[in-house]
């Protein structure tokens, strides 16, 4: 018995219409009369409003795929190839990135869907602005997609960064921030230094060339001139200076002995900085000073040394007390041959010596008279001048 169904699809709805089981046609929002022969149709309704921007799925798509014709007027449909990303807006905001070699489809509805695709087979660098919104997006799905499909650096200040590309140099970057898409690409980025830098050379223990062991640490100031040509020139800059500023200072040591070091430290000095900057300068580094901080002599040794500072003080000590001793006896020569021609001034610095004594005694008994004084406690004898 023939008769007709009634269904009745919502605005926010879209109806796929089954025949045995088979695709028949789509039923769009509003009431269709269905002639319904033993239960012949089925109808499956979806949610339109709900997938608008979040695609349909992969059943639907294939369906949509087989009946193009009648899918075309509802649905967006989207493809990339192995080298595409594309960027899914909806209502102008970014909502969605889909990766290479993918497919899809949107509802078409009131909210405008926009399929943007980038080709990133060879400029593969993200838009400063596109970076920004997903890798610091306040949307946590967004955040994620940044932290998967994006590659980013930061190259600091005084440094320089090395961009390489699936194992291949594709040359220098300067200071700033980068992103690139990660797809079918594995992406490095390599940061040297191009700063002042200091660097230790601690511990050292060399003999010098009179068999005295000596441990010495050294400190050196160094820079990056060239980048390009110490990133192929060496390995690691940074140990190869090292190495060199190591052998120097034993060859420079070797071939002195103890007093030379101590003597002129800045030779020492001096000549590391001669040989091994030199040889720096070919790989691309600039070596600006080299300094001995500290050269320290074994335990016996010290000993040794301060019984030899001492010897030389106490000699210095006693050359300068020898020399005033001299002064002095010549000066009292001098006083004497004065004082030879002359009583007058003889009495005066007898009587000067007589004060100083009296002076440090309690009692003083004297015996006849001031003359007694004058006379026999004090004696004077004049030359006789001949007649």
């Amino acid at each position: 018995m023939l008769f007709k169904q009634k269904v009745i699809i919502p605005e926010t709805q879209m109806g796929l219409l089954f025949k045995h089981e088979q695709f028949d046609r789509l039923l769009p929002a509003g009431v269709h009369y269905l002639n319904q022969w033993a239960r012949a149709y089925q109808v499956e309704t979806l949610t339109i409003n709900e997938l608008a921007d979040k695609g349909i799925d992969t059943k639907l798509l294939d369906l949509a795929e087989r009946h193009p014709e009648v899918f075309a007027p509802y649905l967006t449909q989207w493809e990339t190839n192995e080298n595409e990303v594309a960027l899914i807006y909806v209502d102008k905001s970014l909502k969605d990135i889909k990766q290479p070699s993918q497919r899809g489809a949107y509802w078409n509805s009131q909210r405008k869907v926009l399929i943007k695709k980038l080709d990133i087979s060879n400029d593969f660098k993200v838009d400063k602005d596109l970076a920004g919104q997903l890798l610091f997006s306040k949307n946590p799905y967004l955040r994620g997609l940044g932290a998967n499909y994006l590659t980013y650096m930061v190259v600091p200040e005084g440094h320089v960064g090395f961009l390489t590309v699936n194992g291949e140099a594709q040359g220098q970057l300067a200071a700033g921030a980068y992103t690139w898409w990660s797809f079918n690409r594995t992406i490095q980025v390599t940061l040297m230094d191009c700063r002042l830098q200091n660097m230790e050379i601690n511990g050292q223990e060399i003999l010098t060339k009179d068999r005295v062991g000596l441990r010495i640490n050294l400190s050196a100031v160094w820079q990056v001139l060239n980048p390009d040509l110490v990133k192929t020139s060496l390995v690691d800059h940074k140990d190869y200076l090292y190495r060199e500023l190591q052998l120097a200072l034993r060859a420079v040591v070797s071939t002195q002995t103890l007093d030379e070091l101590l003597v002129d430290k800045n030779l020492l000095n001096e000549t590391i900085q001669t040989l091994v900057a030199e040889k720096a300068k070919e790989y691309g580094l600039e070596l600006k000073t080299v300094g001995a901080r500290d050269i320290i002599l074994p335990g016996e040794m010290k000993a040794i040394l301060a019984q030899v500072v001492e010897a030389q003080k106490q000699a210095e000590a006693n050359l300068i007390r020898r020399r005033e001793e001299t002064q002095e006896t010549r000066s009292l020569h001098n006083t004497a041959k004065v004082m030879e021609g002359n009583p007058v001034l003889l009495r005066l610095k007898e009587l000067e010596v007589l004060e100083k004594i009296t002076s440090h005694i309690s009692t003083l008994n004297v015996y006849g008279g001031l003359d007694g004084v004058m006379n026999d406690l004090v004696r004077l004898t004049d030359k006789t001048k001949p007649s």
